[in-house]
Formats: structure tokens, C-alpha cells, sequence
């Protein structure tokens, strides 16, 4: 792929390829990928008929979140020259955690929407998003929903010309809404380029991937999505993440990737059907997110074996380093996130200058993966992005062999007991002793501004550990001084957009019951 080539039209030109095989799976509907195709190129074909020349075309698409509408709409929008902003949600894992319409709205507002792409699940609240707008967007669908409806389908897909489709490499091409620390949420800005890279990167399979797809494609998931089309393959969409339907899922549809938080993983490693599922077909298992632990990556590799590759990155920066399939096999390196596939420094956090191998500061990473900016914050950009280094506010350390490890994030660190604890260090712990399924590890902060350590734990089923026996492993795995001061037992941790442990939650909720 060229610098200018348009990541969409190579996906395109391999569905039109082989025709009749199936695209996308959704719900026991199946697509070819002569149907999408002709679906797509309709849609793109009606876009560009109705764009002005003077400006960059945007559209906003507000759809069920992982179904072939929410795909086919991005394509054909980026087909047509247009930049896609997602209305969907800032939740990375789960599609069905929507935004509010508020914050629907000051998207709309901020970037200005030329088309608000829909399907009729969203007609109604996209019209009561239009009338609140001065300036509204036009509405558009792959269906004749009203008057008031541009109907895409009526596009003529061979008046389309895939040989003529090029893209300014540095024209945003997608703008991923994520949750930031101060709940409003940020527009990474994704251009031709870095998508066209992620294609490029991720074509090197020597055979077609069929991709079951439990993550929203309307974030950093879609790009899987991007892969598993161009190879030839088959697109398996779900509505989220249920440890038995995912293996019910590989089973029936020889499904040969998949992409999963930690958490998820674990919660598959310890699924009861498991051991009577035919796991075949399964070549990468790639998950990130959050820093996983290692005891229970063991496990994970004894049930899935060399399957497994740790991606860790940022949206805004895409891949940092990648922990291979062999590298799981050895105790030591399942403590970190692999070997760098990014440019990166670790820099003292005060004095901002570059650490040795060892020491533990901020992640800092240059690459030519790194978005464009925050959509209409360029002061939340600048301070982000210094220098040409994005500033990801993750701890982490280098060894002596280029290995990463992450030691959580700035905000987490407690002082306690006269040392710096690294919640992740306590986690780690914790989640070796043989009882633990899940842990996270938190700062509660008392009247008297005194930091404590606090521990949320979700034991496997049948077991019956106590706090007194999981601070005193904690004790003997790390030291005295960094056992947690309370220990919290739970069904399940509340997650985050991002599919981590909400932490701010857990630490209401001790506030709450205080």
C-alpha cells in the first residue's frame, strides 16, 4: 500500500475478489462480500453525489454498534473522501455502553457533521439530536426511512470507481471518542495514514482470518475488523463479550482470531466449557487493555498454548510493544509487555529526563502511528504530544533487553508506610495466590490525608480465602508495607470504558459504606 492509498479501498478490492464468500456474520445472517461490496460502493456513491468541493465532508454515524451498518457506513464514508466521527460510545469493550445524548451532542456541535448517518434503531434520536442543533446534519441511511432520510442504498454501486480512490495521508480519516480523566470525552483523530499503516502492519497472514469480533468496531477494534476483510476472510459479530457464547462461537465458526481484555480472558480460562470445546481453529488470541497478570497468564497458556500476543499501546499512539506467543512461555517475560514496537523513553516524572533501564517512569513514545491531535482541543494536544513525544502517563521501566514493564498509572501511586507503592505490583500479587480470579488495588485517602492501600478481590468459586490470608501472602510475595489496610470481597469489579477495574468506583463505594 501507498502513502496516499485509501485503507477502504483495499479492503474493497479484496471482498470484490471472492465474491461469494461470507463477509460478515451477525445474529444467523450472513453477508457475502459481493453484497457488502455492492452495498459499501452504493453508499459511497450517494456520499460523494451530494458533498460540497469546497470543505472536508464529515460524517457522524450513530448506528446499532457492532452490526454491518456500523462497518458498511465508515467504509463507504472514507471511500468517498469523507472523515468518520463515531457517535457510538468511549467504551472500548462493551457496545452496548452508549453516550448520552448530551455528549452526542456536543460531538455534533464541536465537529460540525456534514451527514448523520443512521439506522432505524437511531432515527428517532438522531432527528431529536438534529432539532436541538442550529446547524444540523443531513440524515442518511442504507434504508428509506423518511423524507427527511437521504436513502444511501439508492446509490449506484458501478458508477463507483475504486481505481480513482486516493486519500491526503494526513486528512483525519476517523475520530475515535474516548473516555479522559475528567469524564469529558476526547476526540483521538486518526488519519489516512495510520489506518493504511494498520492494514499494512497487520497483513501478514498466509491465510485468510476468520475474526470474532465481541469488542465495539466502532473503536481501536475496527481496525481487526479492516484485517480479517482484506485477508479474505470472515467477520463473526457479536453484541459483546459472554465467556460461553465466545466458545460456542469458535467452535461453530472455526474462528481463527480474536481480541480480548484481560479480564475476559481470564474469564475464559476459567469457563466451565472450556475443556470440551474444539479450540482448534484458534491461531491469535491478542489482548491488552490493562496490564495482565502473570500467574494468570500461566493458565491461560496451558489452555490455549502458543497462541496468545499481548498488545500494548494507547489509542492515541497505537501499538507501544507486543509480548509474542513464545515469550509467554517464560515466567520472567510474562511479567511485561514485550519488546518495543514503538520509539520510546522513560522519563523522570519531575525532572522529565530519560531513566535508566530499571527505573520506573512515564512511558514516552514517538512513532508514525500517533494520531493527529484531540478534535477541537489543541491545548489538551499540546500537552499531550511534546516535542513529537505523546506523553501516555502510564509507569512503566525498560530491562537490560529492551523488555517493558508497566507499574500503573500516574495518578495511582500511593505513598504509604514511607514507600511508593505501585498498585500493579500489588495486584500481581495478589492474583498469584491460587485462590484469586481478579484483583484490583486502589488508594483510599482518610480524613487526616493519609493514604491507604485498599484491595477488591473476586475469588474463583468454591474457594474461601479470607483478608487475613491474602495480606499475609502479599506480605511474603512482596513486603510488610505494601498489604493492603483493607481487603473487599466481590461477585465481580466494576470496569471502565477501556475494560479495566474502575477503581474510582470500588473506592466510592468504601466512601459510601464509611
Amino acid at each position: 500500500m501507498t502513502s496516499n492509498e485509501n485503507y477502504a479501498r483495499r479492503v474493497l478490492e479484496a471482498l470484490e475478489s471472492d465474491p461469494d464468500r461470507i463477509a460478515l456474520w451477525r445474529d444467523g445472517e450472513e453477508c457475502t462480500a459481493g453484497q457488502f461490496s455492492r452495498t459499501v460502493l452504493a453508499a459511497a456513491e450517494m456520499l460523494r453525489r451530494h458533498f460540497t468541493e469546497d470543505e472536508i465532508p464529515i460524517v457522524a454515524i450513530l448506528t446499532v454498534t457492532n452490526s454491518p451498518a456500523t462497518v458498511t457506513l465508515r467504509y463507504a464514508a472514507n471511500l468517498a473522501g469523507a472523515t468518520v466521527v463515531h457517535l457510538h460510545s468511549t467504551n472500548a469493550v462493551d457496545p452496548t455502553d452508549q453516550l448520552a445524548a448530551a455528549a452526542r451532542h456536543e460531538i455534533l456541535a464541536t465537529t460540525r457533521a456534514t451527514f448523520l448517518a443512521v439506522d432505524k434503531e437511531n432515527a428517532d434520536a438522531a432527528r431529536e439530536l438534529c432539532a436541538r442543533l442550529p446547524e444540523p446534519p443531513r440524515l442518511a441511511a442504507l434504508d428509506a426511512l423518511g423524507p427527511d432520510v437521504l436513502d444511501l442504498s439508492a446509490g449506484d454501486p458501478d458508477l463507483f470507481d475504486l481505481g480513482a480512490v486516493e486519500a491526503d495521508p494526513e486528512q483525519p480519516a476517523v475520530v475515535l471518542y474516548t473516555s479522559g480523566t475528567s469524564g469529558k470525552p476526547k476526540g483521538v483523530t486518526l488519519p489516512y495514514r495510520v489506518r493504511s499503516l494498520y492494514l499494512q502492519a497487520g497483513l501478514q497472514s498466509p491465510e485468510p482470518v476468520v475474526y470474532l469480533s465481541t469488542l465495539p468496531v466502532s473503536h481501536s477494534n475496527g481496525s481487526g475488523v479492516d484485517l480479517a476483510l482484506a485477508s479474505g476472510g470472515t467477520v463473526v459479530l457479536h453484541d459483546g463479550f459472554e465467556p460461553g457464547e465466545v466458545l460456542r462461537a469458535v467452535e461453530r465458526h472455526r474462528v481463527s482470531a480474536l481480541t480480548l481484555t484481560p479480564p475476559q480472558l481470564y474469564m475464559l480460562v476459567d469457563h466451565p466449557g472450556l475443556a470440551t470445546t474444539d479450540r482448534s481453529s484458534i491461531r491469535i488470541i491478542s489482548y491488552g487493555g490493562c496490564p495482565a497478570a502473570p500467574a494468570r497468564l500461566a493458565e491461560a497458556v496451558e489452555a490455549f498454548g502458543p497462541v496468545l500476543l499481548q498488545f500494548y499501546g494507547t489509542t492515541e499512539t497505537s501499538g507501544i510493544s507486543v509480548l509474542i506467543p513464545p515469550d509467554h512461555f517464560d515466567p520472567e517475560l510474562r511479567a511485561t509487555v514485550g519488546r518495543l514496537t514503538a520509539e520510546v523513553r522513560i522519563r523522570d516524572v519531575d525532572d522529565h529526563r530519560d531513566l535508566a533501564p530499571g527505573e520506573v517512569g512515564e512511558v514516552c513514545v514517538r512513532t508514525p502511528f500517533t494520531m493527529l491531535g484531540y478534535w477541537g482541543d489543541p491545548e489538551l494536544t499540546a500537552a499531550t504530544i511534546r516535542d513529537g513525544w505523546t506523553h501516555t502517563g502510564d509507569l512503566g521501566s525498560l530491562d537490560e533487553k529492551g523488555y517493558l514493564r508497566l507499574h500503573g498509572r500516574l495518578g495511582e501511586v500511593m505513598k504509604t508506610n514511607g514507600i511508593r507503592v505501585h498498585p500493579t505490583d500489588v495486584e500481581n500479587a495478589l492474583l498469584s495466590h491460587p485462590e484469586v480470579a481478579q484483583a484490583a488495588v486502589y488508594c483510599v485517602v482518610d480524613d487526616d490525608r493519609v493514604e491507604h492501600i485498599h484491595a477488591a478481590v473476586v475469588l474463583r468459586p468454591g474457594t474461601s480465602a479470607d483478608a487475613g490470608t491474602l495480606i499475609g501472602h502479599v506480605s511474603a510475595e512482596l513486603s510488610p508495607k505494601h498489604v493492603p489496610a483493607v481487603v473487599t470481597f466481590h461477585d465481580a469489579l466494576p470496569l471502565t470504558g477501556a475494560g479495566k477495574p474502575d477503581k474510582q468506583a470500588l473506592a466510592a463505594l468504601h466512601t459510601d459504606a464509611a
